[in-house]
């Protein structure tokens, strides 16, 4: 797993790497959109989750679980708003998806500040 932040964001180049990798064409992130912060290249989110909330303090409400496919780069379809930590019905998200459109809004500017070409 890889932590990706402002000051040392990730390129491209490796997502693609880690995509063919792993599953062939999707890399797995979690992103905490309070701190600005991802973990990405794990098999499950629910590992990069757990590092976050352990080992950077962040809170379970600001963690969402992400798939990118860095084949589509440039497109919506490049962040894949998929995965089961993203259930919580308590929070109004009865989804794997992520159903606040203005949470996906933030998602994709942090993905965009921490992905460069």
């Amino acid at each position: 797993m890889i932590l990706v932040k402002k000051t040392d964001p990730i390129s491209l180049e490796i997502l693609d790497t880690m995509a063919q990798k792993m599953y062939g064409h999707l890399v797995k992130a979690v992103v905490d959109i309070e701190q600005k912060i991802m973990f990405v290249d794990a098999d499950f989110h629910a590992d990069e989750e757990q590092v976050l909330l352990e080992d950077y303090a962040s809170q379970q409400k600001d963690l969402w679980g992400i798939n990118f496919h860095p084949s589509k780069r440039g497109t919506p379809d490049f962040i894949e708003f998929d995965s089961m930590i993203n259930l919580r019905p308590s929070m109004g998200n009865k989804t794997r998806g992520v159903d606040d459109l203005k949470i996906q809004a933030i998602i994709r500017e942090i993905v965009d500040m921490l992905v460069v070409s």
